[in-house]
């Protein structure tokens, strides 16, 4: 009696480099592995109706009931990888490659073997790292069907198959270029500070040189002329070697400010650049030789620079240095520790920071960006439900904020601390109070605009929430933690009214982390609402396992129980009763 058969759609996928990658880290790059299996690829498998057929070291083998889920898949999976990325180096990123067939395949019990299976295995050997190799049988059931360009690489002979297959590639950095159009220039001088390289070959300077941007890219969003792209944004390019062109086309900005830093001893050189990102032009170029306590002199004077080469006749700066100052280089270097660490976006790291900035106030009590920064980090605890004891930290962070605006009341992160804690503590009022100061200070604080949507939805009103979110997005379109203010504006699109722009924007905020409970609590409300109810019920099989984070919507639904009700219809609509 012969084997069962069946035709099926197989995706098999690698890590490029692995064995590289164990040599550097191998306990670091096996967590890596097993936490993107996790939170990416084991969700992204099931929302597009996959099945794990099985996994062997780095390599995954899977069968999708179509290409086009198959395919699907894959781009949501390296479109999560970009993202998760950006915030290593390169030679520390982690890229697969995926190969995809239909074909015949034999059914062994819970596995498959046959030619439909060594092809995918093959196909995959050939594809690029974080690209999508295809085979002809595959492609034309896609062609017509998704909105993504392959590019046709003709016949070639695979390893032990018999006959020559007709590939095609999908480089996923070329075709998110081409899906996004490129962001219009705004009405003013628009600019997007890149990281700075180290160039101490010591990989423990890595936060000093960015905490040089973080402080230069600070005193930028004071001028009020000026459209700067935020720190999250902007950081999404470190690591990579661009093309300032596609930067400025990219984020939508006239000019790129990029450089590089060295730090040894009590002596520190920073260079910078100036390029239009139109022509490719370098517009004005410097190198500093200092020591270290002429650090803040160095900032003031780059700022200026840059100021003074974009518009001469604004040269004098509005406002005055944005950057606090102290006498304590050990504090402020222990606040731009903190700050490295915070930008990781992990528990250990959230915690880590909040550490040295307390150990920075011990130095200096008086440092505003040392408060303002615990504030912020409390915030992050909360929202990402890392908190051990959430009344004390959101006590913590709140008074923290406090005294932040209390020494510096012209610091707009400060303002923007004080309404995030805010929001969480329930005074709704404050948070959209401390978030328009924050952005009559800095009109292209991208957090700020969000803040304000934020507390705004959370005040019951979603139609003026909208603008300030959307807003906020423009002036930091890549930041990888816009799932957050994504899922806010799709909650506030749809209570404006708009359910299909809200499923749209929360499917937007499900490609940046497949794994983020609000989200696919959203989605389903705006399933359920569209009576798309096989949709919503799949989205319900993906939040099952996963941990809800606290609501930042409870004073939403505690100022509009209608609202309130309208949720919980949807999501018993949907199946999920609780």
């Amino acid at each position: 009696m012969s084997a069962p058969r069946k035709l099926a759609a197989i995706l098999a996928a690698d890590v490029a480099g692995y064995t590289r990658l164990t040599g550097i880290d191998e306990e670091g790059t096996l967590k890596r592995l097993r936490k993107l299996r996790r939170e990416l690829i084991n969700p992204a498998v099931s929302l597009h109706r996959g099945r794990i057929v099985k996994t062997t070291g780095d390599g995954i083998l899977i069968e999708f009931p179509s290409v086009v889920d198959a395919v699907r898949c894959a781009l949501d999976v390296q479109r999560g990888m970009d993202s998760r990325n950006s915030d290593f180096p390169a030679e520390q990123r982690m890229e697969f490659r995926i190969g995809i067939h239909l074909g015949d395949v034999v059914i062994e019990g819970e596995d498959l073997l046959g030619d439909g299976v060594n092809v995918a295995a093959r196909l995959e050997g050939i594809s690029e790292p974080g690209g999508i190799c295809i085979s002809d049988a595959a492609y034309h059931q896609v062609r017509d069907r998704l909105d993504v360009n392959f590019e046709d690489a003709g016949e070639q002979q695979l390893k032990n198959i018999a006959r020559p297959v007709h590939i095609f590639h999908l480089r996923l950095a070329r075709s998110l270029t081409q899906a996004k159009p490129a962001l219009p220039l705004p009405d003013k001088p628009s600019i997007a500070a890149l990281p700075f390289q180290n160039m101490s070959g010591d990989p423990e300077q890595e936060y000093f040189a960015d905490g040089i941007v973080d402080d230069i890219i600070t005193a930028l969003t004071r001028m009020r002329w000026l459209f700067v792209i935020a720190r999250n944004s902007s950081f999404t390019y470190k690591g990579r070697a661009v093309d300032v062109k596609q930067v400025g086309r990219e984020l939508g900005v006239r000019y790129v400010l990029e450089g590089g830093v060295r730090k040894s001893a009590n002596r520190v050189r920073i260079t910078a650049q100036l390029i239009d990102a139109i022509t490719g032009a370098h517009i004005w170029a410097e190198r500093y030789d200092r020591d270290l306590t002429d650090i803040f002199a160095v900032q003031d004077e780059i700022t200026e620079c840059v100021a003074g080469a974009i518009e001469p006749e604004l040269l004098k700066i509005e406002g005055g240095a944005a950057i606090s100052r102290t006498e304590n280089l050990n504090a402020w270097d222990l606040v731009r520790q903190g700050m490295w660490h915070f930008h990781q976006v992990r528990r250990e790291t959230h915690f880590r920071a909040r550490e040295l900035f307390r150990e920075a106030l011990k130095l200096d009590p008086k440092l505003p960006e040392a408060h303002l920064w615990l504030g912020r980090v409390n915030g992050g605890l909360l929202a990402y439900d890392w908190s051990n004891d959430r009344a004390a930290d959101l006590r913590e962070g709140t008074e923290a904020a406090l005294k932040a605006v209390q020494l510096d009341e012209r610091n707009p992160y400060a303002h923007y601390a004080l309404a995030i804690t805010s929001v969480f503590a329930g005074a709704v009022e404050r948070a959209i109070l401390a978030a328009e100061t924050a952005i009559a200070l800095s009109p292209s604080f991208a957090l700020g605009h969000m803040a304000l949507g934020l507390a705004r939805l959370n005040a019951g009103k979603a139609v003026e929430a909208i603008d300030p979110i959307e807003h906020g997005l423009r002036l930091s379109p890549f930041d990888p933690q816009n799932f957050v203010w994504l899922g806010s504006l799709a909650l506030a699109q749809y209570f404006a009214g708009n359910r299909e722009a809200a499923l749209q924007t929360a499917t937007r905020a499900l490609s940046i982390r497949p794994d983020w409970a609000n989200t696919l609590e959203t989605l389903v409300i705006c399933c359920a609402a569209l009576e798309r109810l096989d949709e919503a019920r799949a989205f319900v099989e993906q939040m099952r396992p996963l941990e809800k984070p606290p609501d930042m919507f409870a004073q939403m639904k505690a100022r509009r129980p209608e609202w309130a009700a309208e949720m919980t219809s949807m999501l018993r609509k949907a199946g999920l009763p609780e």
